[in-house]
């Protein structure tokens, strides 16, 4: 027997090796509930991350579909700017004809593809801009000239101009009123 062994009581012997063990499991869940706070700060960071990921997903899809309606847009406006040649044409072509014209069935024949253009044009979101008798306003009108008449009225409409789905296409190209100085 060693002097330590003799010193102590036959009860003491065993109460020593409990209150090791119990610091020991004191110590390993301490351990334990620190690893799990560790745990739940990285999961509340990968949610973080993925929701964070999920919005920018969301994001990039709705500027992806705009950025392709806005490209469609274009497109059509391009498309219709275009095709506005053939509708002036046209009616600078049905205007000339003469009244006492012989057979006016294919006359009423182009009158009828011009209205449809024009219908199918006017659908899509084309709108002539009113000029003739209007302030003159720099925005939707281009002055090629000036004219006796009211002084910043539209006198005349020399080419029409248009919108498409407002958004300025083509300028109607007016004669302005100007008041005669007096020499």
């Amino acid at each position: 027997m060693t002097d330590k062994d003799k010193e102590m009581a036959p009860g003491e012997e065993a109460v020593e090796p409990v209150e090791a063990e119990e610091a020991e499991k004191s110590e390993d869940i301490e351990s334990l509930k620190k690893a799990l706070q560790d745990e739940r700060e990285k999961a509340e960071r990968y949610l973080a991350n993925w929701q964070r990921a999920e919005a920018d997903f969301i994001n990039y899809k709705k500027r992806s579909e705009q950025e392709r309606s806005g490209t469609a847009e274009s497109a059509n406006a391009a498309l219709v700017k275009d095709l506005l040649p053939v509708l002036d044409d046209l009616e600078r072509a049905l205007g000339n004809v003469p009244e006492d014209f012989d057979d006016p069935t294919w006359v009423e024949g182009v009158k009828l593809i011009y209205r449809k253009l024009k219908g199918v044009l006017e659908e899509r979101g084309l709108e002539e801009i009113v000029a003739e008798g209007e302030e003159f306003d720099p925005n939707i009108h281009e002055a090629v000239m000036c004219v006796e008449g009211e002084e910043g009225k539209v006198c005349e409409e020399v080419q029409k101009g248009y919108r498409f789905r407002d958004r300025l296409l083509r300028p109607s190209m007016v004669k302005v009123g100007k008041e005669e100085e007096n020499a």
